[in-house]
């Protein structure tokens, strides 16, 4: 599995109508490529106009090649690119170890 990691910086007073935009893209578009499994969004505390994305993908390729090359990759920065004040930082990473979330 990949973790693609995004942070995302918007303009502030933006954070309502970004939240609902990020969601609405991922469950919209994102949830339709090949190889997606899931995502987690963050927004800062001390910085509420930084956000940290994470999505799980089977394969880098399924995110490099068959998200970012296709269709989708448009559909989705037409929903959340309006909001960026600059370009994404975008890494991924494979998973060494986790736990649950304490109850």
């Amino acid at each position: 599995m990949i973790l693609e990691h995004a942070d995302i910086t918007i303009p502030p007073g933006q954070q309502a109508a970004f939240d609902e935009a990020i969601v609405r893209g991922i469950t919209t578009v994102i949830s339709q490529a090949q190889g997606f499994r899931g995502w987690r969004v963050q927004r800062g505390v001390e910085s509420p106009e930084r956000y940290v994305l994470t999505i799980y993908w089977n394969t880098l390729e399924d995110h490099t090649v068959a998200f970012r090359q296709g269709p989708l990759f448009a559909q989705w920065r037409a929903i959340v690119g309006p909001f960026f004040a600059k370009p994404p930082v975008v890494e991924h990473f494979t998973l060494v170890g986790e736990a649950p979330l304490a109850p």
